[in-house]
């Protein structure tokens, strides 16, 4: 697996990591993510398989991790997973997220499954938690779905906490994810929010998939400026593996003799503004198709197909909204 720097963070990323969002949780917007599980959904079960992933995502040479408060107990099943791998902590670059909080209590048809909140104590909150569960393990620490109605590109007081966490060595790095129709514009505000003439978002997360590609430029812009970027949901939930709009990629994947999981993501990973980008794998099978992403090489026609499969952002999170926590 190839590996690089994040940014100007001087963090090591390997070009594909694996998130966690669907690993510590027994619900999920993921389609099939239910059928995957197959019931086996109690803590014990989530956090043997988180384990079984994490094992394989190391060997085969993952060293970038993503969490967050809200993922339910993905930190503490990172943390279970690293108190046996003392030695191997040192050479892993791991972030969370903080600004939702976890409410669904283990249920999957829960009336709420996370409440967003991006103020100060939120944020005090939530990183001495994340603390007291991962220790100094935490290299990057981001905003968590960062949209300008929030507030939190806004909020000085949240600006300068982030600002110190970083100065004091706190965690090594800052940044944000985004979601929504409108995450060019608020990454675009993001790299304006500055303190002492130093940025305080030094990496961006991003949705970027074959549907909507609309960030890709804004990204660029980024990543040329020296901010990390990370990719998630190159899967689009698995729309492109299992949902209606998956058949382009199963054409492809076919003639490639590859499976349509690797093509999404290694039409993500050949972006040059990428430095890594997310597998939400929640077992080894699915980590081992997703892996054969790092060894693909798309041709002309396949990127045509991708390219033409592009819909306007607003359709893409309209429907993103509509898919069922399952």
């Amino acid at each position: 697996m190839d590996v690089r720097t994040l940014g100007r963070t001087g963090l090591t990323v390997s070009r594909l990591g694996l998130g966690l969002a669907a690993l510590g949780r027994p619900g999920y917007v993921n389609l099939g993510h239910g059928a995957d599980l197959a019931g086996h959904t109690s803590v014990a079960d989530l956090e043997r398989r988180t384990h079984e992933v994490l094992d394989a995502a190391r060997g085969s040479g993952i060293v970038y991790f993503d969490a967050a408060r809200s993922y339910g107990r993905a930190e503490e099943f990172l943390a279970s997973w690293l108190a046996g791998r003392a030695s191997q902590a040192a050479a892993l670059t791991i972030g969370t997220k903080w600004g939702y909080t976890y409410t669904a209590n283990w249920q999957v048809s829960a009336e709420s499954q996370e409440v967003k909140d991006h103020g100060l104590g939120t944020l005090r909150r939530q990183w001495a938690e994340t603390r007291a569960i991962l220790g100094d393990h935490v290299d990057l620490l981001q905003v968590h779905s960062a949209t300008l109605d929030s507030g939190v590109l806004d909020d000085s007081s949240v600006h300068d906490e982030l600002a110190r966490m970083r100065n004091e060595g706190e965690v090594a790095a800052i940044g944000l994810s985004l979601s929504g129709a409108a995450q060019a514009e608020t990454l675009r505000r993001a790299m304006m929010v500055t303190i002492a003439g130093r940025r305080v978002f030094d990496v961006v997360q991003a949705t970027w998939n074959a549907l909507d590609p609309s960030i890709g430029p804004t990204l660029a812009e980024a990543s040329a400026s020296g901010m990390g970027v990370i990719v998630k949901e190159a899967l689009a939930n698995g729309r492109l593996v299992r949902g209606v709009e998956a058949e382009p990629l199963t054409r492809q994947a076919r003639r490639l003799g590859s499976t349509a999981d690797a093509v999404a993501l290694a039409y993500a990973m050949e972006q040059p503004w990428a430095d890594v980008v997310l597998s939400g794998a929640i077992s080894v099978e699915q980590l081992r198709d997703n892996l054969a992403a790092a060894d693909l090489r798309l041709d002309d026609e396949a990127r045509h197909e991708l390219q033409a499969m592009a819909v306007p952002a607003e359709q893409y999170w309209r429907e993103r909204a509509s898919l069922a926590w399952n």
